[in-house]
């Protein structure tokens, strides 16, 4: 009777959870579209492609505003890039370093080892140059906004109704903007309607229009396309070891399956006798 009791409290609890998961959704707008990425389920994998598109997209356009910290240039090796293209991508930038022998700091040509340089010198300056509000770095976005890059789970236990998470909300906001709002809703001025941004009044201008990056592969630079591109990009700069973990990770279950097969059979053999 008292375990009976603890499981009506239970999934009481959890029907509560789902209550203010469901509200918390529906009152921030329309659920974002469920993308198919690559790098979904446990045997997914990144776009070797969309990723250097993707980089495509952020170079051209998100690194005006965004910085993205955590990423160095000798990682781009990862998405595909020689090691004489990452050092001529690294090379048109320039990064901070010093002091010299007078104490002073110089600017020099960035190196493989360099992470990705900021567009501002600080917070305040980002802030100062886009209406009061820093445009936040990009390294784990896709992390900072839910599931992640591995959104094979595609919903957590405190929005079971499936609010927007990780990669598929970063693509949804890249998708969501409207040239009018509703009627009756009050855009304040500088703001842009966004229809998954929460509240739906962003700082961000639209940033992606038909044609505003001219891919190196021939591909259709769509807005769509664009969207998908570098929402896979950023997915990888949070989570570049992903191959790695789901590899890691079958091996470890096939590991393990083997293993209880030879326990079973050795169990079986141990105690035939007594059967």
């Amino acid at each position: 009777m008292k375990m009976k009791k603890t499981l009506t409290a239970i999934a009481l609890g959890f029907g509560i959870l789902a209550g203010a998961g469901n509200a918390q959704a529906a009152g921030s707008g329309p659920k974002p579209p469920t993308v198919d990425w690559s790098f979904n389920g446990i045997f997914g994998t990144y776009d070797r492609a969309a990723l250097q598109r993707g980089f495509q997209v952020f170079r051209n356009v998100c690194a005006a505003c965004h910085s993205l910290d955590l990423v160095a240039f000798r990682n781009l090796e990862a998405i595909g890039y020689s090691e004489d293209e990452v050092k001529a991508i690294a090379s048109s930038y320039e990064v901070q370093d010093g002091p010299d022998d007078s104490g002073e700091m110089f600017n020099r040509p960035a190196t493989p080892a360099d992470h990705w340089p900021s567009p501002f010198p600080n917070a305040k300056a980002a802030a100062a140059a886009n209406g009061g509000a820093a445009p936040p770095d990009l390294s784990l976005i896709t992390k900072a906004r839910g599931a992640g890059g591995d959104s094979a789970l595609r919903v957590s236990l405190f929005h079971p109704g499936g609010f927007p998470l990780g990669a598929d909300y970063v693509h949804a906001l890249l998708t969501g903007y409207k040239e009018n709002p509703p009627e009756g809703f009050d855009l304040p001025a500088g703001k842009y309607y966004n229809e998954y941004f929460p509240g739906h009044a962003i700082s961000m201008a639209p940033p992606l229009g038909e044609g505003i990056v001219e891919y190196e592969d021939g591909t259709a630079a769509t807005p769509e396309q664009m969207s998908t591109d570098v929402t896979t990009f950023l997915a990888w700069a949070a989570e570049p070891e992903l191959e790695h973990r789901k590899n890691l990770g079958i091996k470890v279950i096939l590991f393990l399956l083997v293993l209880t097969a030879m326990l079973y059979a050795l169990k079986r053999k141990i105690w035939s006798d007594v059967h």
